[in-house]
């Protein structure tokens, strides 16, 4: 538990003691938001004490193991008292937010919190599928050549069902994809899957790994585009799921890089990513919205898998615990988790050159399928932007991830 920092006052304990009587006296889940908004503005305006005071309110009010209020509050609470750690004293041997992002980002618990993810929530699914969907669409049966650029392939779970549907074509298309990552043993242990894969459907299938450091501030440089082989015969789809947020530290690293992808003519892009704005460069705003985006995503949670969830407790603590730590505990050019909502995509994607692609009703079909078949959860709400034709995955009224098709 964090000490007590700078002097404290009469009104500052006056303040908390009135905060304490109305946690208990009032409904926990609205309350509880309440105190987490005021520990944030505290710590903004350098009210290191009164914040500490608040965080143990909030930490005896906090489990990992208890329902989702609670668990909501054990993450933002640790997120703002190393976020309240890093302002005390450089002096201490505290762990800054960057340090823990790093240190939790042991690749062995990142692989397995994001295959959980992939199975207890429709988020990756949706997205994948639906990209899916608009590559087959747009690319012809009798395109006998694909190449695929996914960037961050990860392990590659996207591809095996376009590669069968790619397969009970006939005849059925040579296949090349290019994945980018940031780990050179993962990209070479996906691509080793891949061709197993392929190998079993009888499609002909290359691999080509292209590695992308992150670890300095020359990262995802636009420069790599240039190291993708393009071959005249093939037909080119661009996949970004999931991944353009990781650029936006630097937007005219940006522009530039989807100036390049627009030079490269490909059929299709494909542009997932979470339809939040955490990127916002005032804390406070940028606290706000990331409590509310992921007490809906702790809601879908609590109401799509039981209390003893080993894969959702992973999920919870390991991937969204550590884009909730480096959304509010980071700042400046640490922060790496910089979502913005579709439509500053759109309008980015536009002014690059881009124009939108309508995704289908077959798509829109298939990602409802997907969530009753797999998600049985009314709160799952599927959406389809009137003005572009591009879907929207949300629980309840809350928006949570976007995917959209472009050329």
């Amino acid at each position: 538990m964090l000490g007590s920092f700078g002097s404290s006052s009469q009104s500052h304990d006056e303040e908390t003691d009135d905060q304490r009587r109305r946690f208990s006296s009032t409904s926990p889940a609205i309350q509880i938001r309440q105190l987490l908004i005021s520990c944030a503005e505290l710590i903004s305006r350098s009210d290191f004490s009164a914040a500490n005071r608040l965080l143990t309110i909030l930490s005896t009010n906090s489990s990992p193991f208890g329902d989702s209020t609670e668990r909501l509050v054990h993450q933002f609470t640790r997120a703002l008292s190393l976020r309240l750690n890093r302002y005390i004293s450089s002096a201490t041997n505290f762990l800054t937010p960057s340090n823990v992002v790093e240190s939790s980002n042991d690749s062995a618990l990142l692989q397995s919190s994001y295959l959980s993810l992939n199975q207890v929530t429709p988020f990756i699914r949706f997205s994948q599928l639906t990209a899916n969907q608009a590559i087959l669409e747009a690319i012809n049966d009798n395109q006998q050549a694909i190449h695929i650029v996914d960037f961050d392939i990860n392990h590659g779970v996207q591809w095996p069902p376009l590669m069968q549907a790619l397969a009970d074509r006939y005849p059925p298309p040579t296949l090349r994809i290019t994945g980018t990552g940031n780990d050179l043993d993962t990209l070479r242990r996906t691509g080793d899957r891949l061709a197993k894969f392929a190998h079993s459907l009888g499609l002909r299938f290359q691999f080509h790994p292209l590695l992308i450091t992150n670890n300095n501030d020359n990262d995802h440089d636009p420069s790599i585009i240039s190291s993708i082989v393009l071959l005249p015969d093939e037909t080119l789809a661009i996949n970004c799921v999931f991944y353009l947020h990781r650029l936006l530290k630097d937007r005219e690293k940006l522009r530039i890089f989807l100036h390049r992808i627009k030079s490269m003519n490909p059929k299709v892009v494909t542009l997932a990513e979470r339809e939040a704005n955490h990127n916002h460069p005032l804390f406070l705003q940028r606290f706000v919205e990331a409590l509310d985006y992921y007490a809906a995503v702790f809601d879908s949670l609590e109401a799509t898998l039981p209390p003893s969830s080993r894969e959702r407790m992973t999920v919870e603590q390991v991937w969204f615990g550590r884009e909730i730590i480096d959304i509010v505990a980071a700042e400046g050019d640490k922060r790496r988790e910089r979502h913005e909502r579709f439509r500053s995509w759109e309008v980015m994607l536009r002014s690059c050159g881009f124009s939108n692609v309508a995704l289908s009703p077959f798509a829109l079909s298939q990602a409802k399928l997907l969530l009753r078949l797999h998600y049985p959860s009314e709160g799952y709400q599927l959406s389809v932007s009137s003005t572009s034709n591009s879907f929207f995955l949300g629980w309840q009224n809350q928006p949570l991830f976007s995917i959209s098709s472009w050329r």
